[in-house]
């Protein structure tokens, strides 16, 4: 499928502050998911003033089949990055960060420990601001998990990104269950951590396997999510199997607020990093009003 259709608007003006950010994130040797992903919002958030970091270097050990993220061998990680995203996210006065990083299975702790330390700066240095981590599987090792929330981030991400049949093709090198697993040690986590994830539509998937995967999210204990249509990065990716019309994407959306969802981004451009900071707020909101709301007169 080549032919987008009319419900796709891809942004491509330059203006606003987009020049400030790409000249400082090019001036600090940041790689952010915006340019490595090919995001199609990246214009719309770079005028807006805002990025996603991503640490760990520019090359995946992974070659999942929806993500335009280089895969290969990648060299020994930068120690110095957290203060250089520290350094970024003060220069564009940034009150909601958002961090992910490539897969980085051939460390020990998957980068677990720079990931705790881009956190740890970012809270030392701009305590006002609010600090979101979107974290690969870590191969499912618990330890690495606990490094990253020990650090204290306000919303914990892990994308499982399809439904659990087409996962082998999607990202062969995860789990459904990892992944689900992951998102329930955080949820269980106390002080409670907003746990976020996400899932891309257009693959192939059936509805009745996009509910399942939905309310698996939400018994995984899920409190965030984004809902959003898969555009291939190339030719070599996998193919686009159907745009979802708009009309499914609220569909989608009433299903999980039905299901208990705090907070979500639902619609065709939806990325990971949609509205980060509205659905932590929305979510935040949320969760001051059970304990009042809950009371008997």
């Amino acid at each position: 499928m080549s032919r987008l259709p009319p419900w796709i608007r891809i942004k491509w003006a330059t203006h606003g502050d987009y020049a400030k950010v790409h000249n400082l994130v090019s001036g600090l040797g940041l790689n952010t998911v915006c340019q490595d992903a090919k995001c199609p919002n990246i214009h719309e958030c770079w005028n807006q003033g805002t990025a996603t970091f991503m640490i760990l270097g520019e090359l995946c050990t992974r070659t999942c089949g929806f993500c335009a993220v280089k895969a290969g061998k990648p060299e020994v990680f930068d120690d110095d990055e957290p203060r250089r995203v520290v350094d970024a996210a003060m220069s564009m006065a940034l009150r909601h960060v958002v961090v992910t990083s490539v897969a980085r299975d051939d460390l020990t702790d998957g980068g677990a420990s720079i990931f705790a330390e881009t956190i740890r700066e970012l809270k030392r240095r701009i305590p006002e601001a609010t600090v979101e981590v979107l974290v690969p599987d870590f191969g499912g090792v618990d330890t690495s998990l606990r490094t990253v929330l020990e650090a204290s981030p306000d919303v914990l991400n892990h994308n499982i990104e399809t439904v659990r049949r087409l996962q082998s093709t999607i990202r062969p090198m995860a789990s459904y269950g990892r992944s689900l697993h992951l998102l329930a040690a955080s949820a269980a986590r106390r002080p409670r951590v907003a746990v976020k994830s996400g899932i891309m539509l257009g693959l192939g998937e059936q509805e009745d396997e996009i509910v399942e995967t939905l309310r698996d999210l939400r018994d995984a204990g899920c409190n965030l999510l984004t809902i959003g249509q898969y555009l291939a990065p190339s030719g070599r990716h996998v193919k686009v199997a159907r745009y979802v019309p708009p009309e499914e994407f609220d569909r989608y959306a009433r299903i999980a607020k039905d299901l208990g969802f705090d907070a979500l981004a639902s619609g065709p451009m939806v990325r990971s990093s949609y509205r980060a900071e509205d659905l932590l707020s929305t979510f935040r909101k949320k969760k001051r009003c059970v304990p009042a709301c809950s009371e008997k007169p």
